[in-house]
């Protein structure tokens, strides 16, 4: 299979395991508030509300290191394991306890961080300055369809209901989980373009540039380096410029459809339509 066949091939796996992974993480925020407001009743007090601001702002500090762990990791193996933690955030919701819930909430803003640093790595690894734009639309198209089906799967299973029933939630968050963990795993299926290179005889600057790292650095100075890089970035003109864009945008996108999901009291008729 030719180099760059290989490499839109592994964009390919990358939007689908996304699609996968936030099929069921967006689901879960959308409906996170109203499935603890009926669990509030119980023995559970907790706030989604309060679970979104540990996890977007311990995502916003790691950001600072999450550099440095995809440098001696690598991009593949950052992905499964920050996979693995929002697997783990989903899962709470099936038996769910206070100190778990917002445990869970902490590391998964320091997986979120590494995810999608390790996600860019791997994108641009698989990619040039003429087919950047192109890999980056297939990427978010398949991504952002995660919204569709999620979506789609709560309003035909819980349509007319005025209460989420203990069996209810279960069965949904054992299917969110699952649906994560299979997006996980397929992680394992993107290619090592360094081993391909190899094989066919064939150079890429930007694979060699920025593919996994090689065995003559150290794994200590990479992460220092990327440790630094970050910082230098944080105090650029361009960063800083985007920074009041970028926050204003990233408070609305997360917290709009969590809010909404949460507003079907607007109706007097049922969760669900």
């Amino acid at each position: 299979m030719h180099l760059e066949t290989k490499k839109q091939l592994n964009v390919v796996i990358l939007g689908i395991a996304f699609m996968f992974m936030f099929t069921a993480f967006q689901t879960c925020g959308n409906i996170a508030q109203t499935v603890i407001t009926n669990l509030n009743s119980t023995d559970f007090h907790g706030s989604g509300y309060t679970s979104m601001a540990i996890i977007y702002g311990v995502f916003s500090a790691s950001n600072l290191i999450s550099p440095s762990v995809v440098a001696i990791a690598g991009p593949q193996l950052s992905m499964f394991f920050s996979g693995i933690f929002y697997s783990i955030y989903i899962a709470v919701f099936i038996e769910p306890y206070p100190w778990s819930f917002y445990t869970a909430s902490v590391f998964l803003g320091v997986a979120a961080a590494i995810l999608w640093t390790a996600q860019g790595n791997c994108l641009t690894i698989n990619s040039n300055e003429n087919t950047i734009g192109r890999n980056s639309g297939i990427f978010w198209a398949l991504l952002q369809s995660s919204l569709f089906f999620g979506n789609l799967y709560i309003y035909f299973a819980w349509q007319g209901k005025t209460r989420i029933a203990e069996s209810d939630r279960r069965t949904v968050f054992i299917a969110l989980t699952v649906i994560s963990l299979v997006g996980t795993v397929l992680f394992f299926l993107i290619r090592n373009l360094q081993e391909s290179t190899t094989e066919e005889g064939e150079i890429s600057g930007s694979a060699d540039n920025l593919a996994e790292p090689t065995s003559d650095q150290s794994k200590m100075t990479r992460a220092a380096d990327a440790f630094k890089n970050a910082i230098k970035l944080c105090f650029t003109k361009e960063i800083l410029l985007l920074s009041i864009t970028t926050s204003y945008t990233g408070t609305v996108k997360r917290h709009r459809p969590f809010c909404l999901g949460f507003a079907w009291n607007l109706r007097k008729v049922s969760f669900c339509g």
